[in-house]
């Protein structure tokens, strides 16, 4: 089992440093008016963070913990969504690169951690 949890670990930090490189490259994409490009790697970017999302949850329900909030990364999929159809590619630029990029950076400083059980 705690094999399992390391390696789940290792793939999720893995995971959490591409996607911080991968929301500048979706930026970047919008700005160069690759719309077509972008989308395919929102698109990745929004399995990617279920998988996340997943992952937190579950680590969770066997005591280990990591201080991301998976409701943050719920609310950066509903804007992304509303500036996606407005097709304000300009906001959703803006959210990828000064939003969302340093909340990953920020994530992966962190580790989890095993929380102790409160025996009170």
């Amino acid at each position: 089992m705690m094999n399992l949890i390391y390696e789940t670990q290792d793939s999720f930090y893995q995971y959490i440093e591409r996607v911080a490189v991968g929301t500048q490259t979706i930026a970047d994409y919008l700005r160069e008016d690759k719309v077509g490009e972008a989308m395919q790697l929102i698109a990745q970017f929004s399995e990617g963070v279920a998988w996340l999302t997943k992952v937190i949850v579950l680590m969770r329900e066997h005591k280990y913990h990591i201080n991301i909030d998976p409701s943050q990364i719920n609310e950066f999929l509903l804007e992304i969504n509303d500036g996606l159809e407005r097709q304000d590619y300009v906001i959703v630029a803006d959210m990828f690169e000064y939003e969302i990029k340093p909340f990953f950076e920020e994530a992966t400083k962190e580790r989890f951690y095993q929380m102790k059980e409160d025996k009170n």
